[in-house]
């Protein structure tokens, strides 16, 4: 090797190896790149002359003084990165500033051409080797994430990055290398490392080739981390069991995807009977265990009875509020507290709340002969729905009239139950469209379940609308005899919702409902003889809110194509707007929801009303399952709904007119 070691004065000769040491560079004046390394860049190189020296020499030059006698020092011609990565070393320590620094003394080529071609001509590798050869290093040397981001001098998230993208199938990464797929394309297809899958959506993808219709698509036969049932199990249970996370580590996958859908069914089920169990041992008679509620269970429910609390609990109960109140003087959560009067505070709550817990009981003969569904919630929590008999146990509970979830004076006549002809909810099918053609008739039922059910949660959270509510009804039969005119079926009559929109009984909305209905049933005397005396006991604020939940379990604003009811209908719309009612809150237009089940033109105008004219565009031409997926994750977040969930804007109050007499005028429009 022809290398001249720097010891004295540099001499005027060019193109030869010298050895320089670190603290004799310097930066040339004439280096071409005037924007300086970022700290990840010089990182990168450090880590790299850290483990496997230096594998590029620096071009350097003499520098002079004005009368041209050398200085002594060098001037870094090509490699200013390289000497900032050596100078970071020094000040680790990993090296001394005296080090010796291998160069190339050029004196002949004109330094900023020099550092100009260095930074030019050169042809950056492609992502695609790099991430293979990432891949490489991992499988053939078994160098983890960490040792590889040591070696050059990125962090181990990069890293594994790098190397999910390696593991893609070959087959797509040389699509990637011809520009056949972008590298967002190319992340999302990285969610698994199952070639044959990956390979599979690639070929079943359309025009349409957003990253997160492949993440969708690539995912489909996953539970997502924040599905009921992965809340539940949890992931380490699931793990431990011998399934598999899949881990998105391009986006926020808010835990994963679960793989094994059989394992994580048959570890819920096994864990809800568990519970079960514990719910039989109670003493009740049976406990079954669901992952989904059994609606059609067709058994008459018993709720537990009030009970006096003895003297000594009374005086308990006292004093452990008061205590409660003095703790929390002061202090407006529990963080804010001391850990002592935190932890002494909360002994004094569960205290307080098992006591409270004795204010009613089930019945020692319906918990003899009854029992418990145990069922997973939709937020991944425990349900047990306690005090169901079935129908040969019905005599040995000695069940007395109690009101019970779906009770009603007038018989159902089952006419909610009809058939119907021509459903058009096909979503897959492209089906010839006609302008304007209307939604379906199944699709009108569905939505106005959801909009029956919106405003029967509402109507119970505003006491004195219900009030309106309920006289209007009343009045209209009995002055104008028009029985359909209200939307309250005073009768009264709960009609269920769950045969006109499949799942709407799981929905958080319907648990809000049935909340509000147990929470009332726990308080009423078991014997109907009592129920007078019960309501006069009541105060006026509390009778008033009975009165609101009994009309709201009533209301019924469902369109129905064999039941026309215009007028009640009609009233179903003042209803919602003097409740103010956002449907939005709890209903969102998605695939299944609303946007696979109607035509490509209703697709089309809502997202130009949900989004924009120009977004409507965009996806005019799609196929129509691509339009609807595509439109879901447009209209997402904007609270647009379909015109048969709005609530019609308030009218403009009008002035009454006043007669000669002094008195308002009330004008009745009969049809």
């Amino acid at each position: 090797m022809n290398a001249v070691t720097e010891t004295v004065a540099a001499e005027p000769v060019s193109g030869v190896e010298i050895f320089v040491p670190l603290a004799k560079l310097k930066k040339s004046p004439r280096n071409a790149r005037k924007v300086p390394h970022g700290e990840a860049a010089i990182e990168a190189l450090a880590a790299s002359i850290q483990h496997k020296g230096l594998i590029q020499n620096l071009v350097v030059e003499p520098e002079t003084k004005e009368d041209g006698t050398p200085t002594g020092y060098y001037l870094v011609t090509a490699g200013e990165g390289r000497r900032l990565a050596m100078l970071l070393r020094a000040k680790r320590k990993q090296i001394r500033k005296s080090e010796p620094v291998r160069c190339w003394l050029d004196t002949a080529n004109d330094p900023s051409e020099i550092s100009l071609d260095e930074n030019v001509t050169r042809t950056p590798m492609h992502p695609a080797d790099q991430f293979e050869r990432f891949a490489e290093l991992s499988n053939d040397k078994g160098w983890g994430a960490q040792e590889i981001g040591a070696r050059f001098g990125v962090s181990a998230g990069v890293v594994k990055q790098r190397l999910r993208l390696g593991a893609v199938s070959p087959k797509l990464l040389q699509v990637y290398r011809e520009d056949g797929l972008t590298l967002d394309q190319l992340m999302a297809f990285a969610i698994t490392e199952d070639h044959a899958r990956q390979e599979q959506v690639f070929e079943g993808l359309h025009h349409n080739r957003e990253p997160w219709i492949i993440r969708r698509d690539m995912t489909a036969a996953n539970v997502p981390a924040d599905d009921r049932r992965a809340v539940f199990i949890g992931a380490d249970a699931y793990v431990e069991a011998g399934g598999n996370i899949i881990r998105d580590l391009f986006s926020e996958d808010r835990g994963g995807f679960f793989e094994d859908v059989g394992l994580l069914d048959m570890l819920a089920a096994e864990k809800l009977r568990d519970i079960a169990s514990e719910v039989q041992a109670e003493g009740w008679k049976w406990a079954e265990a669901h992952i989904d509620y059994p609606h059609a269970h067709g058994m008459r429910r018993f709720y537990p009875q009030p009970i006096a609390l003895s003297d000594e609990d009374e005086a308990r109960l006292d004093a452990l509020s008061a205590e409660y109140d003095t703790l929390a003087d002061g202090y407006s959560s529990y963080d804010e507290m001391p850990e002592d009067v935190a932890a002494k505070l909360e002994a004094v709550s569960d205290e307080i709340d098992t006591i409270s817990a004795k204010r009613s009981a089930y019945d020692a003969n319906v918990i003899a002969h009854g029992g418990a569904f145990v069922v997973l919630h939709h937020d991944g929590s425990v349900r047990v729905e306690r005090g169901f008999v079935r129908l040969e146990d019905e005599a040995l509970a000695d069940p007395q009239p109690e009101p019970e979830e779906g009770d009603a004076t007038v018989p159902e006549t089952g006419k909610d139950e009809r058939p119907e002809d021509g459903d058009e909810d096909v979503q897959d099918v492209e089906e010839e469209e006609e302008p304007g053609k209307p939604i379906s008739d199944s699709l009108t039922r569905d939505l106005s379940a959801h909009r029956t059910l919106a405003l029967r949660v509402a109507l119970a959270d505003q006491p004195d609308t219900a009030l309106i509510a309920l006289t209007h009804t009343l009045t209209a039969q009995l002055f104008y005899s028009y029985a359909e005119a209200g939307c309250l079926e005073v009768r009264p009559t709960v009609t269920p919702l769950g045969s006109h929109a499949d799942g709407i009984e799981d929905t958080p909305l319907a648990a809000r409902a049935s909340a509000q209905h147990e929470a009332w049933a726990e308080r009423m005397p078991r014997d109907v003889a009592d129920l007078w005396d019960f309501i006069v006991g009541l105060a006026d604020e509390k009778r008033i809110a009975l009165l609101a939940h009994c009309a709201a379990r009533t209301v019924n604003a469902l369109r129905l194509p064999w039941d026309r009811k215009p007028r009640s209908l009609q009233t179903a719309n003042r209803l919602a707007t003097e409740l103010a009612l956002d449907v939005a809150r709890d209903w969102t237009p998605t695939v299944d929801s609303y946007l696979g089940r109607v035509t490509k033109a209703h697709i089309v105008e809502a997202v130009a009303e949900g989004v924009s004219e120009d977004a409507a565009r965009r996806i005019a031409d799609m196929k129509k399952l691509d339009m609807a997926q595509a439109a879901e994750q447009l209209l997402a977040g904007t609270g647009w709904l379909p015109a048969i969930l709005r609530t019609p804007e308030p009218e403009a109050e009008q002035p009454a007119t006043v007669e000669e007499d002094g008195e308002a005028s009330f004008a009745v429009a009969a049809e």
